[in-house]
């Protein structure tokens, strides 16, 4: 590459999104030769590396039909606000990641002003699961697919979207996942009779603490009746902290809540199972080794629309190794007294801990990559730029 700037306009919606476009924009600044300019939406990570957002992007982490609904016109607003910026900056690249609802509401309306703009999308959406029409709508705003789970690039195809390519997932290289993992293959599980950990892992979003908490605090109280020799972890985000402990107040066992990363990592490296909301944190689990029941409350608008999901299973370790790895409780399924006793068989020296640690075992080997996921994905930015703008760097 040639030393004259690169102007990447990047949008990311959620915390996880920024990590990766940060991950990915530092590993770019490495390939390209020349200074690499950022506009956009994005938070702590991809500031540090000189974005300067268009506005604080804690705005788009909202949930549910309700939430949508009531903040649809400032996303509306927010949507238009950041694709105008984007078309007046003229960039050279558009990285959108995660969040579809939102970036690619924004890459529609850059591709209508700028035609010829390579765009890259990091973080398949999962049109796999449901409303697989969206696959073939992308190849009219997507050029390429960074893909964060290894089974995507072949349903992408299969759907006739646009190309899309492996990377690996951020935490199969991530520093404090790898030090978990280390921490629990010498760890030694406690005998029958000594005292067990349990992890109560509610979510990051107000809608989901407020839906299972709960639900959590019967299962402890079940648990506990069975048992008395439970210790309850709770890690929190700093945000969600006097929320978590405001409904823990009348709680009779109570769980000893922690907050910040570093506290997260150290219960999982302490936890002998755990209860914990459907999403990234089930895959965090299933690779650090932790065993693991995921459990979820939609709202009842959302009910109406689950008969057309597609996909079998919400269990991101499910869908990479391709069985049922671990029990998912959902709505009417989320029993208290069923939660305490598969943390019961799942803390303990069972066929059901084995055969969970097992399929965790294949899971890992399946989301490896031979080069770090930020690198390939830079990698593939650089190759799409230089095949739509050939000669241009």
């Amino acid at each position: 590459m040639s030393g004259v700037p690169l102007k990447l306009a990047v949008v990311a919606g959620e915390v996880s999104g920024d990590l990766l476009g940060g991950d990915l924009v530092a590993a770019l600044k490495q390939r390209f030769d020349g200074p690499v300019e950022l506009i956009g939406v994005g938070g702590d990570a991809l500031e540090a590396q000189g974005l300067r957002s268009l506005f604080d992007y804690s705005e788009l982490s909202i949930m549910g039909f309700a939430q949508v609904i009531k903040r649809l016109p400032k996303l509306l607003a927010r949507i238009r606000q950041t694709a105008d910026a984007i078309i007046a900056a003229k960039p050279d690249v558009l990285l959108i990641i995660d969040s579809p609802d939102f970036t690619h509401r924004v890459a529609k309306k850059v591709r209508a002003a700028l035609p010829d703009l390579p765009v890259v999308d990091y973080v398949c959406p999962s049109v796999w699961a449901w409303k697989e029409y969206r696959a073939q709508k992308m190849l009219a705003y997507v050029d390429h697919v960074l893909a964060i789970l290894p089974f995507e690039p072949a349903a992408m195809q299969r759907l006739a979207g646009p190309a899309t390519t492996y990377v690996g997932h951020r935490l199969t290289v991530d520093p404090s996942l790898l030090e978990t993992r280390r921490r629990r293959k010498l760890r030694v599980l406690s005998a029958p009779d000594g005292e067990k950990t349990i992890l109560l892992l509610p979510g990051s979003r107000s809608s989901e603490i407020r839906q299972l908490l709960p639900v959590f605090e019967q299962a402890v109280l079940e648990l506990s009746r069975r048992d008395d020799r439970v210790r309850y972890l709770l890690p929190t985000v700093p945000r969600q902290e006097a929320l978590v402990r405001s409904l823990l107040e009348n709680w009779s066992v109570k769980p000893d809540v922690f907050v910040g990363q570093d506290a997260k990592w150290n219960a999982f490296a302490e936890a002998d199972a755990a209860m914990a909301a459907s999403g990234t944190v089930i895959l965090e689990l299933g690779l650090a080794g932790v065993p693991v029941v995921s459990t979820y409350k939609t709202e009842w608008l959302a009910r109406f629309v689950m008969t057309r999901i597609k996909t079998w299973t919400a269990a991101l370790p499910n869908l990479i190794a391709d069985y049922a790895v671990l029990p998912e409780l959902i709505n009417d399924v989320l029993l208290p007294g069923l939660l305490a006793r598969y943390m019961e068989r799942l803390s303990n020296d069972t066929t059901e801990r084995a055969a969970m640690l097992q399929g965790y075992d294949l899971v890992w080997q399946r989301m490896q990559t031979e080069e770090p996921p930020g690198e390939k994905a830079a990698a593939i930015v650089l190759d799409v730029l230089s095949k739509k703008k050939p000669g241009h760097f």
